[in-house]
């Protein structure tokens, strides 16, 4: 039997950059402008935190090749009550990153809808909206959910790539030298400004290591890839965005909804700047479509492993999980509405920064992790110290991600983890090891 082609390293480095570069990007652009364009210093802290996060992932992918991900890294050192901490904050930050996508989308909408950044009220309702619609189009099952993603994110990578290359050809220098530091801010104020905000750029990175399977020596080449697809992505989000900031004046991009839309706008002509803006918002509506199913598909499988209520794990003869998406649907409607704000650049901030804090806990506890498994895989010394290494920078970058994300989103995560350990309560006693011998 003929031997199934492998990917090579360049095929997943591309994988991996596309898989970060969704929709993340569109409104970073508005968000750093507020501060200026000093911001643009995150990056650089971001980009190598990153890399260093990916590496760490890549490593722990080639040596713990189980199902679950951050939560079957954690279980290797901290056993079945890491592996739900794990999963329960990774979870509910998908469920927090979905709103903020929609966020995204109804930003970019509302250049053809005006009404809906008309109030709080009318914005919180196109982001509910916008949640449900996509939440009912996952009824019909997964055949139709990956292949619009695979074809709409398209409508973010190409224009933010395109702006990269061919925008500095518009790029005043005046311009971003007038939006450099508008509120007086230290260069050390000025790297921590946006961490968060970078940071949700890259969140996705984890996924990387689950192609390990399916390439070409994977102890070489998924670590690698992790890299220069980060890298690659890293490259990409620095240069669009600082380009923007020379061709759009800060005091008119803080204000934009589709800074993207407005900038492809002053470089053309309004009707490019608005085929942008349709092309981003059908990248979110594409990204939420899949990362609605995804999310649902994660609870039907760990109410399998009775990490869930069972109610999670019903499915049509479709095989989509209709109770559990619509349970879901109303968990990230409470979200919206509980992020309302005055503008829609101030609710995306506040769910971006709570996104990050529950996104990156998983990620300390998975790398922390990776020792133990290092351990048992008695991997040679010299690796050993690298990997160590990479893996302190990588934790030390995290914690700082979570300090820059501010007291409301530590506090909003904290309350988090609290809730998990209560939930872990009730259910710890079906894993606890009299319960296995019993049903043994």
């Amino acid at each position: 039997m003929e031997e199934q082609k492998k990917m090579s390293l360049m095929q997943l480095t591309f994988i991996v950059a596309v898989n970060m570069m969704g929709s993340g990007i569109i409104m970073l652009p508005a968000n750093m402008a507020q501060v200026g364009a000093i911001s643009l210093l995150s990056w650089v802290v971001t980009a190598l935190g990153s890399m260093a996060i990916a590496y760490g992932f890549a490593q722990a992918g080639v040596l713990n090749q189980r199902a679950g991900g951050l939560a079957a890294y954690a279980e290797e050192a901290y056993g079945k009550d890491g592996y739900f901490q794990t999963f329960f904050l990774y979870f509910l930050s998908l469920a927090i990153a979905n709103v903020a996508v929609a966020i995204s989308a109804v930003g970019y909408l509302a250049a053809f809808f005006p009404w809906l950044s008309a109030t709080p009220v009318a914005t919180t309702l196109g982001v509910i909206g916008l949640l449900w619609l996509t939440t009912v189009a996952n009824f019909g099952g997964p055949s139709i959910t990956g292949r619009i993603g695979s074809i709409t994110v398209w409508g973010v990578i190409l224009p933010v790539g395109a702006i990269s290359i061919i925008g500095w050809f518009w790029f005043k220098s005046d311009t971003f030298v007038q939006a450099w530091n508008p509120q007086g801010l230290s260069i050390a104020q000025g790297m921590g400004s946006s961490i968060s905000l970078t940071l949700w750029a890259f969140l996705g990175m984890e996924s990387a290591a689950q192609n390990s399977g399916a390439v070409e020596n994977p102890k070489r080449n998924v670590p690698l890839a992790c890299l220069f697809g980060t890298l690659g992505a890293a490259v990409i989000y620095v240069l669009s965005t600082t380009v923007i900031q020379g061709i759009v004046p800060n005091e008119e991009l803080a204000k934009s909804t589709g800074p993207f839309g407005l900038a492809y706008a002053q470089m053309f002509s309004p009707l490019v700047g608005s085929i942008v803006m349709g092309l981003a918002a059908m990248a979110c509506v594409g990204s939420l479509l899949g990362w609605q199913f995804t999310l649902a598909e994660i609870a039907r499988a760990s109410s399998e492993e009775r990490m869930f209520p069972g109610l999670f794990g019903k499915v049509n003869r479709l095989g989509a999980p209709i109770v559990g998406m619509i349970v879901l649907g109303v968990v990230q409607s409470l979200m919206a509405l509980s992020t309302m704000s005055p503008n829609l650049s101030e609710q995306f901030n506040a769910l971006v920064n709570l996104a990050v804090v529950t996104n990156v806990l998983p990620y300390i506890i998975g790398l922390s992790a990776l020792t133990v498994m290092m351990k048992a895989a008695k991997v040679e010394r010299g690796v050993y110290k690298r990997n160590l290494t990479v893996v302190v920078i990588a934790i030390v970058y995290s914690t700082y991600a979570i300090w820059a994300a501010g007291l409301e989103a530590v506090m909003g995560g904290m309350l988090v983890m609290a809730i998990g350990f209560l939930i872990w309560a009730f259910i710890a006693p079906r894993f606890a090891p009299a319960a296995a011998a019993a049903e043994a």
